[in-house]
């Protein structure tokens, strides 16, 4: 038989506290040489009941970690932390774990010590490098979702350990949650905050209670939270490979190994409760969780949370030493704060959702057919249905940032003959966006909206009871729910409270012009607001009906918009399955984009995102009067260019008129691939020869030709070794990371130089050299002085021509020159450019001197059917006459200045800003890992373009090694955006713990 004190185990209400013993570094160093035969300085770890110590060794060891058990704490629970260890060690080796060291005879290196407290289990274990996870920093979404990953490997493993040192009665146990609040919930200082924890408790407990028969019971971690998961060394962003800490080892619910681990995240910077669902679905995918499971984790949430903060405060108050403990006092009571801003049943049924388990979706429901329509004497035909969504054509020329917008639309609508308005339910209000934020507005509405046109009569639906009945505002019951009615505040209703209506009878009476607001809620549930952010939507929806029945509208689940019916992923399936997948798409979870607005692009949830990445659109999205053009050259007349009319001869006079002579004469295409391509061909020609040299490192375009002059790496793998034989590269003259820097790179003219007299002097002259003026794959780093000069004059001293591609950087973007090359001072023989020419329409062009262009004929004739028809010639020609009218190049040369140097602060205060390139609104801020090496800070781009799009900012990578933020804004773009750029920059980089 086992003694006493082996078999005993802790049964925390029957203690008065568990203070961490008492052990100073200087003592830790004794015990590690005296009782486990280990010399070594030791440096205190903090922990909330344990003394832990990191003892380096002087002899060059591996440090190792030293466990100085509480005492409350028995031999046969430590037995059981240690098996439990190596069974995870054993079954997933993948991950590191902190086991116990062995002796050689296998037995555990642990002694037993001598605290103020009592005598206490001393071990050593295996250090971990990598740091945790704990901090604020923020968590991204692969981060969160390695740790579900983690924690569903851990159950799994555990799922059949078992041990008597689990019989264990601890504090953290989430079946024994509401007993620990009630006993620990008096050290909560502040009586605000101590009704809470009491209220979100009772609250979570009822909820819990009802399903703990169905719970399964396992062995579990129960602390596998930041503080516990170590990540894998040099993983970016942070990921999880490793678990430490078994000390809370013990049987509970196994669905609350999750909840421990969700709580843990909710006090990261930004982090909200729907962004731990991706943690959620990780799990669930390792090992599913039962209905009853996904029902009871955030419910479990709450409890984790609770209990932290009423344990913080006493761990505290007890221990007044303990720094540890006072530390997380702070971030305890975020958690607290993030698990309860919503009401319970909105994260249920997200987590239902995440896990395949929502049944019916929520804006499938509808309310059942009245007995009587709501209003009296109105029926269906009477009504206007105000769209206000992010398609909606009343949303158009940026109705939406009108406040004013929906009165405006709703007194056209009764000014035409409506006898009501009403909104729809569920669809996302762009009217409720405002168009900088860095969260996302409540848009999506839990109800109807109906303005009168007329007197009407509101009536009892169906039989029920009056639930509250004040000035503007009646509730009464709709078979199991709840009918909310809101009215002017001075209307009053007809009926009394807690009174007994029949079908018909009146509820108020409301005049022409008169509002209500209308929506029904589950009876038992919380209270809905009238809008709700999209990220929760589901949520919500989920507690409402569709109250349109109501008013003998149709309701929203009739729509049969499929996109709608099978979701966002559903759409992003269907793109996949017909649109070749290697036309890629930004982000892994992109948000929908329906509509655009001057520097702004709108989501279908209603969320609008600033825009930096457009050099499509220079004047703005949907800018009026490119539609307007396009709209009325439409209804006239849209062909070929073989035919004679106006617009393409007055747009191919401007657009020569641009340029320095001799370059005269114009060929349109539609692309600025087709516009290379064609530029290539038209040099090869006059020159009559075939050979080309192209910067490396360099993107023009996908046809034939633009393809085998372009050697960026992320556009093609293997673009350097997959070249033609007729292409010749030379190095990428970048000024900031290519082999010569600084000052030096003025080497790299004569270098290019004299490759094109080594080719030469081998009897292959080079036809054509064609380069971007201003280089973007790089981020916008400007050419050296004088590069272009030196090349150009020795391309042409062998009968060669200069191609310069300006399809990004032209037509103003610089801000001090409309064109690139005149930076450098140059004039080149062909110029290629697209993009800006057509603000989103597909339009490009060649411009070259007529002696040149007339040599095309010696390869036969050249033709584009819709290159320079009458609608692609109108877009040109407005499109230049907005740069002009509106001054874009002036308020790129300004803006962008303006938001260069805020770009240029914060590369003052983020070392891994290593450089700011760039002019205008051509800008590329490029990352490093080191400001000496240069090292590409990749991963660390990707992670902040995540962020940067959760904060309402569209901003994507660019360069050979992806870590350069490409800055390249529709010329639009005002300072206040510009700053509000600047300021998420800056948040974010704080963020994902990037400052100095």
């Amino acid at each position: 038989m086992l003694p006493d004190e082996y078999r005993s185990t802790i049964d925390f209400f029957t203690m008065d506290a568990l203070p961490v013993p008492r052990v100073a570094p200087a003592e830790a160093e004794l015990i590690a040489a005296e009782h486990l035969g280990i010399t070594a300085r030791a440096q205190a770890i903090g922990s909330q009941q344990d003394a832990n110590f990191l003892l380096h060794a002087d002899h060059g060891t591996p440090p190792t970690i030293l466990k100085i058990a509480n005492p409350a704490f028995g031999t046969v629970e430590i037995e059981a932390q240690d098996a439990a260890a190596d069974l995870i060690a054993s079954a997933r080796p993948e991950l590191r774990i902190a086991t116990v060291l062995r002796r050689p005879d296998g037995s555990p290196w642990c002694t037993t010590v001598d605290t103020e407290t009592g005598p206490a289990v001393a071990r050593l274990l295996h250090y971990l490098p990598g740091g945790t996870l704990s901090g604020s920093r923020h968590l991204s979404p692969s981060t969160l979702a390695g740790m579900g990953t983690i924690v569903g490997k851990v159950s799994t493993a555990l799922r059949d350990f078992r041990h008597p040192g689990l019989d264990r009665v601890l504090q953290w146990d989430p079946r024994h949650a509401d007993r620990v609040v009630a006993k620990l919930a008096g050290h909560i200082d502040e009586p605000d905050r101590r009704t809470a924890v009491r209220t979100a408790t009772a609250e979570a407990w009822t909820h819990v209670h009802k399903l703990a028969a169905t719970l399964p019971v396992q062995a579990v971690h129960l602390d596998l939270t930041d503080d516990n998961l170590i990540r894998c060394p040099d993983s970016r962003p942070p990921m999880a490979d490793g678990i430490i800490d078994f000390g809370d080892v013990t049987n509970s619910w196994a669905v609350g190994e999750l909840a421990v681990s969700l709580s843990s995240m909710l006090h990261h910077d930004g982090i909200e409760p729907h962004h731990v669902l991706p943690a959620v679905r990780a799990f669930h995918a390792v090992r599913p969780l039962s209905p009853e499971e996904a029902e009871a984790v955030w419910p479990i949430v709450v409890l984790r949370a609770a209990v932290l903060v009423a344990s913080g405060r006493h761990q505290a108050a007890v221990d007044e030493d303990n720094a540890y403990a006072k530390a997380a006092l702070d971030r305890e009571w975020r958690i607290f704060e993030q698990a309860t801003c919503l009401p319970l049943p909105v994260m249920i049924r997200l987590i239902r959702d995440a896990t395949g388990m929502a049944g019916v979706p929520a804006r499938t429901a509808q309310a059942d057919a009245p007995v009587r329509p709501l209003l009296r004497d109105l029926v269906a035909d009477d009504i206007t249905l105000l769209d206000l969504s992010t398609e909606a054509d009343s949303m158009d020329q940026g109705a939406w940032t009108d406040a004013g917008t929906e009165a405006r639309l709703v007194t056209s609508a009764l000014a035409d003959g409506a006898a009501a308005v009403a909104t729809r339910y569920a669809h996302a209000r762009l009217t409720g966006t405002p168009p900088l934020s860095t969260v996302s507005a409540a848009t999506v509405p839990t109800g109807v909206d109906l303005w009168l046109g007329r007197d009407a009569k509101v009536q009892v639906p169906a039989a029920g009871k009056i639930l509250a009945a004040a000035p503007g505002h009646v509730e009464l019951t709709y078979g199991t729910q709840t009918l909310c009615l809101s009215f002017p505040r001075a209307v009053q209703p007809l009926v009394t409270t807690s009174a007994t209506v029949r079908a018909g009878e009146s509820i108020a009476h409301l005049g022409s012009g008169a509002s209500v607001h209308v929506a029904l809620r589950d009876a038992d549930g919380p209270a809905v607001p009238r809008l709700v952010r999209p990220e929760y939507a589901a949520g919500w929806l989920a507690l409402t009906t569709d109250p349109a029945p109501l008013l003998g509208l149709p309701a929203d689940s009739d729509r049969t918009h499929e996109s709608d019916r099978k979701g966002e992923g559903g759409l992003l399936d269907r793109r996949d399955a017909v649109f070749a997948t290697v036309q890629g798409h930004y982000y892994a979870n992109p948000p929908r984009i329906e509509r655009g607005w001057r520097h702004h692009l709108l989501s279908t949830d209603g969320r609008s995102y600033l825009d930096i990445v457009n050099n499509v659109t220079p004047l703005g999205h949907a800018h009026p009067r490119v539609e307007q053009a396009v709209s009325r050259q439409l209804r006239r007349l849209n062909t070929n260019s073989r035919f004679h009319y106006a617009s393409v001869v007055e747009f191919t006079e401007r657009l020569a008129a641009l340029l320095p002579d001799p370059l005269d004469t114009v060929f349109l295409v539609n692309s600025g691939s087709e516009a290379v391509d064609l530029g290539l061909r038209l040099a090869i020609g006059a020159s009559g020869r075939h050979e080309v040299v192209a910067l490396r490192e360099a993107y023009h375009g996908w046809t034939y030709a633009s393809d085998a002059v372009s050697t960026s790496l992320q556009d093609n793998p293997n673009a350097l070794a997959t070249r033609p034989s007729w292409v010749h590269t030379v190095a990428s003259p970048n000024s900031y990371r290519g082999r010569h820097r600084g000052p030096d790179a003025v080497r790299y003219a004569p270098e290019a130089v004299a490759v094109i007299d080594e080719l030469a002097a081998a009897g292959r002259p080079v036809g054509a050299f064609i380069g971007e003026t201003f280089y973007g794959n790089a981020g916008g780093v400007a050419l050296p002085d004088g590069y272009l000069a030196q090349v150009y004059a020795a391309v042409r001293r062998h009968g060669g021509l200069a191609v310069a591609d300006e399809v990004q950087v032209g037509y103003g973007r610089l801000g001090h020159w409309f064109w690139g090359f005149e930076q450098q001072q140059v004039v080149p023989d062909i110029v290629c450019v697209a993009k800006a020419m057509g603000n989103g329409h597909p339009l490009g062009a060649v411009i070259t001197s007529k002696a040149v262009a007339d040599r095309y004929r010696d390869q036969g004739y050249f033709f584009s059917s819709t290159g320079g028809s009458p609608v692609s010639s109108v877009v040109g020609l407005t499109v230049l006459d907005a740069l002009r009218d509106e001054d874009l190049q002036g308020n790129a040369a300004r803006v962008g200045g303006h938001l260069k140097s805020r770009l240029e602060a914060l590369a003052d205060r983020y070392g891994i800003i290593g450089a700011v390139h760039g002019s205008g609104l051509y800008l590329g801020v490029e990352l490093v890992r080191d400001r000496a090496s240069l090292e590409p800070a990749t991963e660390e781009t990707a992670e902040l373009c995540d962020r940067m799009l959760d904060l309402g900012v569209i901003v994507q990578p660019t360069g050979d090694h992806l870590n350069i933020l490409k800055i390249k804004p529709p010329l639009c773009i005002d300072a206040t955006a510009a700053g509000f750029f600047a300021d998420m920059l800056d948040l974010a980089l704080t963020q994902l713990g990037h400052s100095r």
